[in-house]
């Protein structure tokens, strides 16, 4: 959306990106531009996983796995327990802990008192 975006600004002529060679090398490398690209992505990134676990507890990639995330009595989560779960995963190291937890809980749902479930197949 964004690159789109300001490559439209740049074919209308209100956005210049010299020195840069298009508009990816400029928000790679731009001492302002990057940082603000990086926040944009982190943004989005943690809004997809709140959005999606607390409308229907499940990305795209859980509903093919047959995995929901729930409350510990068994509704849909919070946005406090999304974000929760989102800072304490540690970008899925977390996960180890379910091989010592006896309830195979990872940190964060440990953490964010959920769990995560396998539905049952569909007939």
């Amino acid at each position: 959306m964004i690159i789109a975006l300001l490559q439209a600004f740049e074919a209308m002529g209100i956005l210049n990106v010299a020195p840069y060679i298009d508009i990816s090398d400029m928000l790679s490398n731009h001492p302002v531009w990057s940082p603000l690209f990086t926040l944009y992505l982190t943004v989005v990134w943690i809004y997809f996983f709140v959005f999606f676990w607390t409308r229907a507890g499940q990305t795209l990639g859980m509903r093919a796995w047959k995995l929901q995330v729930r409350n510990q009595e068994g509704g849909r989560i919070t946005a406090t327990q999304a974000l929760i779960r989102i800072a304490t995963s540690a970008f899925g190291l977390g996960n180890l802990i379910v091989l010592f937890d006896p309830k195979n809980r990872s940190f964060q749902d440990i953490w964010a008192k959920t769990d995560v479930v396998v539905l049952p197949k569909a007939n």
